[in-house]
């Protein structure tokens, strides 16, 4: 694993998961005070954020199947998908996930996959393009990556449970900061594959 590969995987997963991160706050809020809960939300982000992984690949495979001058397109994919963000936290509307009640006991695993992977549909069409262009060796980098720091996420969201102040600080930035990054990673996908002329 090359230590640019590392680092690209770990910003790429930062950016495109901080809303995933305030919802693992809330999560684990719902689960404080129960060992098993707390298990529960783990495992139900571990089974979601797999599903979005899943999907990624397969994705990434059958854009393996497009002509190599096609595959440099698809980083229209996080651009269009960051002026929508753009546009949307312009004009204020917010697109809160709907999280389905719990039990007396905490969130049911099922809750937080489900909940993780709808919230991940943007994720899909980033990853993706870039999957697409990383090549076998690149993709595994990336899947490790991106397992790892998803253990890394629930033992943060755990931790900012208990502030809700940095909670919901992190949710106002990450609405401004998330489609300017988006918007970043479209235009680096086209402009390195050569869209615009070398």
């Amino acid at each position: 694993m090359g230590v640019e590969q590392v680092s690209q995987a770990a910003g790429m997963f930062a950016v495109t998961n901080i809303d995933d991160l305030v919802l693992l706050a809330l999560f684990f809020a719902r689960a404080q005070g129960r060992r098993a809960a707390v298990w529960r939300v783990v495992a139900g982000q571990y089974l979601g954020f797999t599903a979005i992984l899943v999907a990624s690949v397969v994705g990434a495979l059958g854009a393996g199947l497009l002509p190599d001058r096609v595959v440099p397109y698809l980083g229209l994919v996080p651009l269009a998908l960051g002026i929508r963000a753009a546009w949307q936290a312009r004009h204020g509307r917010d697109e809160s996930d709907d999280m389905a009640p719990d039990l007396g006991d905490g969130p049911r695993v099922t809750t937080v996959a489900a909940v993780t992977f709808a919230n991940g549909g943007d994720n899909i069409g980033v990853y993706v393009p870039v999957l697409a262009t990383a090549g076998a060796g690149g993709t595994a980098v990336y899947v490790v990556v991106f397992l790892v720091l998803t253990g890394v996420w629930c033992v943060a969201g755990r931790l900012l449970a208990t502030r809700r102040p940095v909670a919901r600080a992190l949710a106002r930035q990450g609405h401004l900061v998330l489609p300017l990054v988006l918007i970043a990673i479209g235009v680096v996908i086209l402009v390195g594959g050569g869209v615009f002329g070398r």
